[in-house]
């Protein structure tokens, strides 16, 4: 056999054999793709979970001092709105408390406390939303 003949058939050989190495490959380069590709995905999913629920709980604080703040309402008032807005829209907010802490004659504060619902067993996240607001009094000119 001539020698640049000879050098090519070595050539194809050495290709096959290194296609036979690399069985599989494919394989085992998608897998570990899609987990990291799932992971991403699902951590896009979890960072829209966590700012729904702090949106929830800061329309429920704000919902709550627009009420408590009212000529005549107290503070009980605000706490009470707030938990009827959490009653109807705050499901992504778990076990969801609503405080009057730090309310005095002159100012209503309104406090949301929750958890978010996660997709990773075992990770907890907490929300914590205020709102505050003057009451509303009559005053002399």
């Amino acid at each position: 056999m001539r020698p640049h003949l000879r050098k090519r058939h070595l050539s194809g050989i050495r290709r096959k054999d290194r296609r036979v190495q690399d069985r599989g490959v494919a394989s085992v380069e998608f897998a570990i793709l899609a987990v990291v590709v799932l992971m991403l995905v699902f951590t896009a999913i979890q960072v829209g979970l966590y700012h729904h629920a702090r949106k929830v709980a800061q329309s429920a604080a704000r919902q709550g001092v627009e009420s408590g703040r009212q000529f005549g309402a107290t503070a009980g008032d605000g706490t009470a709105q707030a938990q009827q807005f959490l009653a109807r829209f705050g499901d992504s907010v778990r076990g969801a408390q609503v405080t009057a802490d730090g309310s005095t004659a002159e100012q209503v504060r309104i406090t949301v406390t929750g958890t978010v619902a996660t997709l990773v067993p075992g990770l907890e996240l907490s929300v914590v939303q205020h709102a505050q607001g003057p009451v509303e009094r009559w005053t002399q000119p």
